[in-house]
């Protein structure tokens, strides 16, 4: 089926009752419960948080090649000074300034920033995935309530019509017309009815329950959803597209850069390491050298410079160690890739084989309600005039609720199988579904940027506090369905 006949068949669908009841929040729209998700999932704003920590890892990482300055104060008491120094003071206190400016460590730092700068990119597609997680969470609840709410009217529309089936049935049974046969299997039909309306009920409260879980609040008077939008044509399409945006396939690639710097950091502890340095310090003997005698000056400030150059000569084989423990793991990372190719391979073929499959169902089962709906209608008429049993009509009336069920059930699989494969596309974040304006989507680029160029030792950020909102005071969903639509849900199909 092409992708308008898709969203013409989802909306039609939807419009005509079967998903579009609802009961106890905000949310009226699907677009609605996802924005409020965005803005108000604590797994989400997690996930952002967890971002903005990886954020700092490339600042970190470049501390080590910015000079650094230390300030060292000592006092010292003499306890008791050598004999054979004639000029050791009583005590001393000393303080100076102390700089070191890194030169070369051979490439460790370099290829440190670089692996941060590859994790940060790794952790921002990491975030889109997320988002997208919680998104296909969100459309599937959403769906699973409007579903819900559709089974509970159907199933509540079966217990009345079976209730005045099995009144004609008694009625007709006190004048001889039928057997006690007859009423015992419309009782017996009226209770699995019955028990089948409770299951459905606490399907639909837990139904209710995971969307409150999801969004924040509980959903009032939810919407047909809207077509999905940039579904492909095909499923190689699909898998083009996949391979080249899925969130997941993308962090595992720069995992692997990642990876390989990381071996780079390894290999560099052979290597030697330059350093240039410089220090001042002020000395005070509070008159206690040599004894306070004339002419020796009590207070000194001295100073100094020079270049350290460390060469590694012999570490009992540590950087071979590292860098084939490093390497071993950048093997371990590009074999990630691969598999994560794979795993996205196969989630789009099968997203993509579950909508193409839902959407066959809701073509049978459209036929399939309208074949039992006569067919009904028949059995009805003809046993008015004896030619069919109680029984027949009592089976006519189940497989037309079975009909029902199974659209309903289609199309809430079409929907989410239809997200699903999205999902699995890179194609479901809040920038493709287009429900919040540019300048509400979080962007984490925006505090790498904040951060990355941060030197200064005191610059902090506020206090962290919490954000989600909290269900606490949400009330229990029950199971009601507004009882003005529960005809014409019915007989919308």
């Amino acid at each position: 089926m092409p992708r308008g006949g898709f969203a013409k068949l989802l909306v039609l669908g939807t419009s005509a009752g079967a998903l579009a009841l609802a009961a106890p929040a905000h949310a009226d729209t699907l677009q609605e419960a996802l924005s409020q998700a965005y803005q108000n999932n604590p797994t989400l704003l997690a996930a952002r948080a967890n971002q903005r920590a990886v954020d700092e890892n490339v600042p970190i990482q470049e501390a080590a090649g910015i000079p650094s300055v230390d300030g060292t104060a000592t006092y010292t008491e003499f306890i008791k000074n050598s004999p054979n120094s004639f000029t050791a003071p009583d005590r001393t206190f000393r303080i100076g300034p102390s700089l070191t400016v890194p030169v070369y460590a051979g490439g460790a730092i370099r290829n440190a920033v670089k692996a941060a700068k590859e994790r940060v990119s790794a952790g921002q597609a990491d975030l889109r995935a997320i988002e997208s997680s919680i998104f296909n969470q969100v459309v599937a609840a959403y769906m699973d309530v409007l579903r819900s709410e559709a089974l509970v009217a159907l199933s509540a529309n079966q217990v009345e019509v079976l209730t005045v089936n099995l009144q004609a049935t008694s009625d007709r049974f006190e004048i001889g017309d039928l057997t006690r046969t007859d009423v015992a299997q419309s009782q017996s039909r009226l209770a699995l009815a019955q028990g089948d309306l409770r299951n459905a009920q606490a399907t639909l409260i837990n139904a209710r329950e995971t969307y409150i879980r999801l969004v924040g609040e509980a959903p009032t008077d939810l919407q047909a959803p809207p077509a999905l939008p940039n579904l492909p044509e095909n499923v190689e399409i699909a898998v083009d597209v996949a391979l080249e945006n899925n969130p997941d396939l993308i962090a595992e690639k720069e995992r692997a850069d990642a990876a390989g710097f990381d071996s780079e950091v390894a290999g560099s502890g052979r290597l030697p390491t330059v350093a240039l340095f410089a220090n001042a310090a002020y000395t005070d003997y509070f008159n206690t050298l040599a004894g306070g005698a004339g002419g020796i000056a009590q207070e000194e400030t001295t100073a100094n410079a020079g270049v350290q150059v460390s060469i590694p000569i012999f570490q009992g084989g540590l950087p071979a160690a590292r860098q084939r423990q490093a390497q071993a793991r950048e093997t371990a990372a590009l074999e990630q890739v691969i598999a994560t190719e794979r795993e996205v391979i196969a989630q789009v073929r099968a997203a993509w084989s579950s909508w193409q499959a839902s959407l066959a169902v809701i073509e049978s089962s459209q036929i399939a309600v309208e074949a039992a709906e006569l067919s009904l209608e028949g059995v009805r008429a003809e046993n008015s005039i004896g030619s069919r049993q109680i029984l027949d009509v009592l089976n006519a009336e189940q497989e037309l609720l079975s009909s029902r069920v199974q659209l309903v059930t289609a199309r809430r699989n079409a929907y989410v199988a239809g997200f699903t494969l999205l999902a699995a596309m890179g194609r479901a974040e809040a920038r493709d579904l287009g429900f919040v304006g540019e300048g509400l989507l979080y962007d984490p680029a925006l505090n790498y940027e904040r951060v990355r160029e941060r030197i200064w030792d005191w610059d902090r950020d506020p206090e962290p506090t919490a954000t989600a909102t909290s269900t606490v005071d949400v009330p229990a969903p029950d199971a009601s369905v507004p009882a003005e639509d529960e005809t014409e849900t019915v007989s919308g199909y």
